[in-house]
């Protein structure tokens, strides 16, 4: 299986590279347009701050790219934010597959949310063998709305938000699977098996 992993302005990268290993799949870091359009499935991981991200990502066209793609898509973290239409973060205008907006916990002194929360109203092949007794890793201050179509489990802090999207072939969770334990492996595992 031919796995690409988004190269672009973003940490974490390295630990999603790691938990490919783990799963017994060599994937390559790139920002090649041809070998992320001929992959099997691809890996849109993400650490930082949304402008810069979509900055890099409209340099070098893939912004485009990533939305014309048609195998299977998984964007983690601020991958899954970028997903969406729009950030409060610097004001951002993302890359609108998912039309809901990503907005900024209240209050401060509750962000970022750092550690594990469970996942509720699951409903997506993606999550077989998951329930809400499974926890997951976050490490965010951002969050997507909850939208009644696209929404595939949301978690609980401070407010319900997306913890997990599907549209078409692109799934995207706003917490970590790579540092998820086996609930994030799970939710690897079933992506690869797509």
């Amino acid at each position: 299986m031919d796995v690409a992993i988004i190269k672009y302005n973003s940490g974490n990268i390295q630990s999603v590279l790691y938990a490919m290993e783990r799963l017994g799949v060599k994937a390559s870091l790139t920002d090649n347009p041809e070998e992320i359009k001929k992959a099997d499935k691809v890996i849109f991981p993400g650490q930082g701050e949304a402008s810069s991200a979509m900055k890099y990502l409209k340099e070098r066209n893939l912004d485009q790219l990533i939305k014309d793609l048609k195998q299977p898509f998984f964007g983690i973290c601020l991958g899954q934010q970028l997903l969406c239409e729009y950030s409060e973060e610097n004001d951002t205008n993302c890359l609108g597959v998912f039309p809901i907006k990503v907005k900024k916990f209240p209050p401060l002194d509750k962000v970022p949310h750092v550690g594990w929360n469970n996942l509720e109203n699951l409903k997506s092949p993606l999550l077989k063998g998951l329930d809400d007794s499974d926890y997951v890793y976050y490490v965010h201050s951002y969050f997507a709305e909850v939208h009644p179509e696209y929404t595939i489990a949301t978690t609980h802090y401070l407010n319900d938000f997306s913890a997990l999207l599907h549209k078409d072939n692109f799934y995207a969770m706003q917490a970590h699977p790579e540092k998820s334990s086996l609930s994030g492996e799970k939710i690897l595992t079933n992506f690869l098996n797509l």
